[in-house]
């Protein structure tokens, strides 16, 4: 454990230093937000691309690994709703709960932390998540919001979630590449030369992302971010672990591969939806912030049990 603790000690260091310069107002918020943009339009989307676009369909697809990820997930996610309907949350703040359960930061640490601890094949399984995470949950939540504030569903919101989806670069940058690659198109040297170079931005970049808007996040309630903590880093790799080694098994690689992107916390592209439809932000960003702090240590605990002999 303490070897893979400390391989994964300059990612959270990264996290650290952004932490330290947003804290400090040497980046200020509209600064982390433009660096934020630069990174999921462009650096992460380039890696993608350049590591998709050298696969298979094969490589990324597998049916025991979707559904082994998605009854783990979905057997959380069920968890967290019962409980905060127990609680007698609304619908609304359930939905955004259910969400920190089970989404992790998959897209900003995830892939470039994972395809560097395990290896570059392991973008093929940190993708297939990544693409269930926002098909599947980032849908339902704006479809749970919806029913919950207009007592009924649309056409328009099908559309909202469908457009969300088409706009959002990291499922366009993996179907682009999937593509290219079915096509069997060489990638010119001066491309990935151009792709590598702005790839190479991602990981620094999105770690220092992560540490400069988590310094603007205040903690409440407390015993809510805890739970919700509990269930992201402890009960969804938990669950998921289940799912692809006892009831859809998948290969040993790809099992750890998952079970580590099941590992990782609460992502801030929750906040960015709480925030939007005002749902509970603060909770979330306690989540966020408790979760990323835990985190040092549990992720290379889960890493380093699942990858020793």
């Amino acid at each position: 454990m303490i070897e893979i603790f400390l391989k994964t000690v300059p990612f959270f260091a990264l996290i650290g230093l952004g932490y330290w310069a947003g804290a400090t107002r040497f980046f200020t918020a509209e600064a982390t937000a433009y660096l934020t943009k630069f990174v999921f339009y462009f650096a992460l989307s380039a890696m993608i691309f350049r590591f998709t676009s050298n696969l298979e369909l094969s490589d990324v697809w597998d049916g025991n690994l979707v559904l082994g990820y998605l009854a783990g997930t979905i057997a959380v996610y069920l968890l967290a709703t019962i409980v905060a309907m127990l609680r007698k949350q609304s619908l609304e703040v359930t939905a955004v709960e259910a969400q920190c359960a089970v989404i992790g930061n998959v897209g900003f640490l995830g892939i470039p932390m994972l395809t560097l601890l395990l290896g570059e094949a392991a973008i093929g399984p940190v993708v297939m998540t990544v693409s269930i995470d926002l098909i599947v949950f980032s849908g339902l939540i704006v479809i749970l919001i919806t029913l919950s504030r207009e007592g009924r569903l649309s056409m328009r919101t099908f559309g909202t979630v469908g457009l969300g989806l088409v706009r959002n670069p990291m499922i366009m940058s993996v179907v682009a590449g999937l593509t290219w690659a079915g096509l069997q198109l060489p990638v010119p040297a001066p491309m990935n030369d151009f792709l590598t170079i702005l790839g190479g931005a991602a990981t620094p970049g999105a770690l220092f992302a992560i540490g400069a808007s988590l310094s603007g996040k205040s903690a409440e309630r407390m015993q809510t971010a805890a739970w919700l903590t509990f269930c992201k880093l402890g009960l969804h790799p938990l669950f998921v672990a289940f799912g692809v080694i006892w009831l859809f098994p998948v290969d040993p690689y790809t099992a750890t591969v998952v079970i580590s992107a099941a590992a990782l916390p609460v992502a801030g592209n929750v906040y960015i939806l709480a925030q939007h439809y005002g749902v509970a932000p603060q909770r979330v960003s306690t989540a966020i912030l408790v979760s990323t702090i835990v985190s040092i240590l549990t992720v290379s605990g889960i890493i380093a049990a699942l990858t020793t002999p």
